[in-house]
């Protein structure tokens, strides 16, 4: 596979709330900030706006432009501006580094027409698998620091989920998603999968969930994500995704979260979230 440094993808989207809706049934998260215009329109955003997960849904795919069938092994994702319905965005991705053992480091850019940033981070590509060792759970971290509105360093909560074959069907069409490791059972058996996978969007889709329905909750903003994948999962598996809080900043509203997600005792998918829980209020209040 031949990859040019400073190669770029470049291409325009504009979102529905139509798809809005589709991603949190699909995903679960229904926080209203991305599905009850009613609640948004008392959020700092005004209106409903788009999940991390759906912005990485859509870089996920236009990736496989770049390295056609590469696994993904990272992803930063910063969300430094709401998406909304209906506005015009460009997708810009570019190949800052290709090394010898087959990774390949992306700049993802989801720009606005004012030219901000919706979404920037870095993307790691593999031509292969395994991605890296799969590794236990993390530790808790020590309960300490005061609770500010409910929240205490050490609190956690987690959910179990199994995606179907529909299911990965569902968000293949929903994103235009071409990558044989998702739609092709012949193909992922050649590389060595045990079927087709799961996209990293998907595992991260239960990180949503859970900030966004459990904790922080109803009106959690979604500011950072990393996302390390470490094993592939497939449909049928039973993930179990846990959020923990390690840091609270209450002068700033501000909640730093570990998160991961296990299948069969392997931690498949680790990371880190940070998110705003200003807004959190508003649904506390209801």
């Amino acid at each position: 596979m031949k990859v040019t440094i400073g190669e770029t993808v470049a291409r325009p989207l504009s979102f529905t709330q139509a798809q809005f809706d589709r991603f949190a049934a699909l995903s679960g998260d229904d926080n209203p900030i991305h599905v009850d215009p009613h609640f948004a329109a008392r959020t700092r955003f005004g209106r409903t706006v788009a999940h991390g997960m759906f912005l990485y849904a859509n870089i996920r795919r236009a990736l496989g432009e770049i390295a056609p069938g590469a696994s993904q092994a990272e992803q930063s994702l910063r969300f430094a501006a709401p998406t909304f319905a209906d506005e015009a965005l460009q997708l810009r991705l570019t190949v800052v580094e290709a090394t010898a053992d087959g990774r390949i480091r992306v700049a993802t850019e989801l720009v606005k027409a004012d030219g901000r940033f919706a979404c920037q981070g870095e993307a790691v590509l593999q031509v292969g698998w395994p991605l890296g060792a799969a590794s236990p759970a993390p530790a808790a971290p020590v309960e300490s620091g005061p609770a500010w509105r409910g929240l205490a360093v050490g609190h956690a909560a987690s959910l179990s989920r199994t995606y179907t074959a529909v299911d990965l069907a569902e968000y293949v069409d929903l994103v235009g998603e071409t990558n044989p490791l998702f739609t092709d059972e012949a193909h992922a058996r050649r590389v060595g999968l045990r079927g087709v996978a799961l996209p990293g969007p998907l595992l991260g889709a239960l990180f949503s969930c859970l900030l966004g329905t459990r904790l922080p909750g109803p009106g959690t903003n979604w500011l950072k994500q990393r996302l390390d994948i470490r094993e592939p999962a497939y449909p049928d598996d039973e993930l179990t995704a846990h959020v923990q809080i390690v840091r609270l900043r209450p002068e700033k509203a501000l909640v730093n979260l570990r998160t991961w997600v296990v299948a069969a005792g392997e931690t498949v998918c680790d990371g880190e979230a940070l998110v705003w829980a200003g807004d959190r209020e508003w649904a506390a209040a209801e």
